[in-house]
């Protein structure tokens, strides 16, 4: 009954709230920051969408910080995009960090910031996926997820955030994914770290308001990328699988544009997803008993497919 009153409140609630945000979201669009000769540190530049976020912020004359574990195809990148021949682009600098080894990060950013004194724009982006069911998974594999998604973008942001605040500006852009919103059955590890960002950063975006330093965070659906290939199971070996939903995800390149377009707005979250996956975050906080039935019924389906 208690549940009742509270859906039948929000449903009152609804309108008042939903003009409120539309108002807000048309102040938003007016307000623009120019992003030309903004230093920005992307980690897991390498491939995927951090890959497209370089290209984008590139062609936008940011000066470039390009960070991963694979330096050759970071070189690859570079020269790529120095073949482009923009003029008033700059010459990207590449720092090779390891999310895993968060001893070293603190002075990996100190090299970062030595490349052009400074860091405007902070994209944590470099990530890892999973697949597997929670009982059976490895705590090794627990942490390893939690590491690379969470802790060790904490601690980059840690190393950046003071010197964000001597100059009283600048931009954190996390890319946490939709099951940071909602969990889905056999993405217990994932789920969980992308969770975490995103009460991490919640968190922080108040913290700093103070300091004129704007937290936003992106929850995309599925990307089209190699994440799937790259994900590792419940004893820590490779999954090495395209899944037919990230084969169909949404494009890299489009999702790096919105991701610039929350700087230049200023945007503190972005949903990239269908109205359905919409509908399923909105489901999940107003009737969640209606979520939990939908999702046993999906591990129940995903159990009979293998």
């Amino acid at each position: 009954m208690t549940d009742i009153k509270v859906n039948s409140l929000w449903a009152l609630l609804g309108f008042p709230i939903g003009l409120v945000s539309l108002l807000f979201y048309l102040y938003s669009r007016w307000r623009k920051e120019e992003v030309r000769d903004k230093v920005v540190l992307i980690t897991g530049a390498s491939s995927g969408l951090g890959e497209a976020c370089a290209e984008v912020f590139y062609d936008s004359g940011c000066k470039l910080i390009l960070t991963g574990r694979q330096v050759t195809k970071l070189m690859d990148l570079k020269d790529r995009l120095l073949k482009k021949k923009k003029p008033g682009c700059h010459n990207p600098a590449i720092i090779s960090i390891d999310l895993e080894n968060l001893p070293s990060i603190p002075g990996k950013v100190n090299q970062a910031i030595a490349a052009f004194g400074q860091v405007d724009i902070l994209i944590n982006n470099a990530g890892m996926s999973y697949r597997g069911e929670a009982i059976q998974t490895k705590i090794d594999v627990d942490m390893k997820l939690m590491n690379v998604n969470f802790f060790g973008h904490a601690e980059i942001t840690k190393a950046i955030v003071p010197h964000m605040i001597q100059k009283n500006g600048g931009h954190i852009v996390t890319i946490s994914s939709i099951q940071g919103r909602i969990a889905i059955p056999f993405r217990s590890a994932y789920a969980a770290s992308k969770h975490a960002l995103q009460a991490y950063f919640d968190s922080l975006r108040a913290e700093l308001h103070q300091h004129n330093i704007n937290v936003c965070v992106v929850s995309p659906h599925y990307i089209n990328t190699n994440l799937s290939l790259n994900a590792i199971t419940g004893d820590g070996s490779p999954y090495g699988k395209m899944d037919q939903t990230t084969a169909n995800g949404l494009k890299p390149e489009f999702v790096a544009k919105q991701i610039l377009d929350c700087v230049v707005h200023r945007t503190s979250e972005l949903t990239i997803a269908p109205l359905f996956v919409r509908m399923a975050i909105g489901l999940r906080a107003l009737a969640p008993w209606i979520y939990f039935r939908l999702m046993e019924s999906r591990a129940e389906k995903e159990r009979k497919n293998k």
